[in-house]
């Protein structure tokens, strides 16, 4: 069963980048009135904005524990330049455990992977599941207990 968020990334986006233009233009609209402390206080605005993104950190997340693998494709939506597309792959039978950590004051919940591996056990990084809905996460906690028979 696959498990994407494609719909609510693209959500989110929008918001995203809609609000940081109309705020980048009253910066620019009050500092060409003449209206330095609006200006600057709209600039300060969309800072915290920008840096609220990337601390949540959005992602687009694609799961898959079908045909024997699990595959899990992320990258953060609300990034500019060049995307970093991430993918995580490997056996089911490699799956030694998960968890869910909480990150950004406890506000966000990222999934941790872990691997026995023919050196020990390893752990991938964290991925964050703030842009995936409750019953997504559901859906993506109940494959991996179904794989690890919980």
């Amino acid at each position: 069963m696959i498990t994407e968020n494609s719909a609510r990334i693209r959500r989110i986006k929008r918001l995203f980048y809609i609000g940081a233009g109309v705020m980048a233009l009253a910066s620019l609209l009050f500092f060409l009135l003449g209206k330095d402390v609006p200006g600057f206080v709209s600039a300060g605005i969309l800072v915290v904005w920008f840096l609220v993104f990337q601390s949540i950190d959005f992602s687009y997340v694609w799961f898959d524990a079908g045909n024997g693998k699990v595959i899990l494709r992320y990258y953060q939506a609300t990034k500019f330049g060049r995307k970093d597309y991430n993918t995580i792959e490997f056996p089911v039978g490699i799956l030694y455990d998960f968890r869910f950590e909480k990150s950004v004051f406890g506000l966000v919940r990222d999934l941790v992977l872990v691997v026995k591996t023919r050196r020990g056990i390893a752990e991938y990084d964290p991925v964050s599941l703030a842009a995936v809905s409750k019953e997504e996460q559901r859906q993506i906690e109940e494959q991996l207990r179904t794989l690890l028979n919980r």
